[in-house]
């Protein structure tokens, strides 16, 4: 029986809302399923991953730290997506940032520098990930390649220069071979919000991230090109609007934000560049845009949602001995149930009557 997707003229403001609730429904009903396939009370391991860390203030603060560079990389790529270019190497970006964020903290280290050091380092993680994110616009610009394709392989050299520069010229020679950079001095640390804990000042920058993205997103005539070379490339060409520069500029406010994340992130919680800054956050960021539907707010709720599945998935090693992949299967099946939402919001299906096969 042959059937068709046919796209919807008007779609309901209230089904597509509640879109990503169902998403979620049908996620920890496969997630359930999961864990009685495992031989584990489903009802426990729920309240292990959702309900627990919610009642500790030490867990509280690290579900704000995790979810600071989710929400960071995650309004980078709404801008992303909203124009119909598919940044996927996030990850990569993160990491280049970090890179050249952290190349001044090695350099001035031991040396008293001033306070000029951190905000210095700041620029330099938004500029490194800036760049990494410009590769892929440019190779679609010039050569009509795919930035899904070359955004992502990009991920695996950023990976890559990173292990060798801990590995090698950058490790710390007094690191007992730990393949590990010196840890930063205090003025390229990232200050803490509070006297005692984790919350730290990135988490401040990524607030205003959103702030500044919701503005320029809804109120600019920016964001109303973003949209419309996504949403219509025709009719934005016939407003004038350049695709080329479109794309060189929602790549680089995407990297950007990314490699600012990966600066904060390794200025902030770790204190010095390790082969692993990272357990995906680029990654899971592009579930946080499709969850958050691009907006900038709804991103924050998204990336709090996603942070404690971090942070459960931590709780669930040590008490019920469930390996951490169950929590990239969570993610994964929430990515996969958001797409099918907006697939089954946006297009309505057929069936093909009188279809004949040659």
């Amino acid at each position: 029986m042959p059937l068709r997707l046919e796209r919807q003229e008007n779609i309901s403001p209230l089904r597509h809302a509640l879109a990503p609730l169902v998403a979620l429904l049908v996620t920890l009903v496969v997630g359930a399923f999961m864990f009685v396939v495992l031989g584990h009370d489903p009802v426990r391991a729920f309240a292990i991953y959702f309900i627990e860390p919610l009642g500790d203030p030490y867990t509280l603060q690290e579900l704000v730290v995790k979810a600071a560079p989710l929400l960071l990389i995650g309004v980078g790529l709404a801008f992303c997506y909203r124009a119909n270019r598919w940044n996927i190497g996030a990850e990569g970006q993160y990491v280049a940032g970090a890179v050249l964020g952290s190349w001044l903290a090695l350099a001035t280290n031991g040396t008293e520098a001033g306070p000029w050091v951190l905000p210095a380092m700041l620029v330099l993680g938004a500029i490194g990930g800036a760049l990494w994110g410009l590769i892929p616009a440019f190779l679609r610009v010039r050569f009509g390649s795919s930035e899904i394709l070359t955004s992502l392989m990009l991920v695996y050299v950023a990976q890559l220069g990173l292990d060798y520069l801990v590995r090698g010229p950058w490790r710390d020679p007094q690191g007992f071979n730990f393949p590990q950079s010196v840890t930063f001095d205090d003025v390229a640390l990232m200050p803490l919000l509070i006297g005692e804990g984790r919350l730290h000042a990135g988490i401040v920058i990524a607030l205003l991230a959103v702030i500044a993205a919701t503005f320029v997103l809804g109120r600019t005539l920016v964001g109303f090109s973003i949209e419309l070379a996504g949403s219509a490339p025709r009719a934005a060409a016939f407003a004038g609007f350049d695709e080329k520069r479109v794309t060189y500029g929602v790549f680089a406010v995407s990297g950007a934000l990314a490699g600012l994340a990966g600066i904060i992130e390794v200025a902030g919680p770790i204190g010095q560049l390790q082969p692993t800054i990272s357990p995906g956050y680029g990654f899971t960021a592009i579930i946080a845009a499709m969850l958050g539907r691009l907006h900038p707010v709804g991103i924050l709720i998204a990336s709090l949602v996603l942070a404690l599945t971090y942070i459960g998935g931590e709780a669930a090693q040590i008490s019920m001995r469930l390996p951490f992949d169950v929590t990239r299967v969570f993610q994964g099946t929430l990515l996969i149930a958001i797409l099918a939402a907006d697939v089954l919001v946006r297009y309505r299906i057929r069936r093909v009557e009188g279809a004949t096969h040659a």
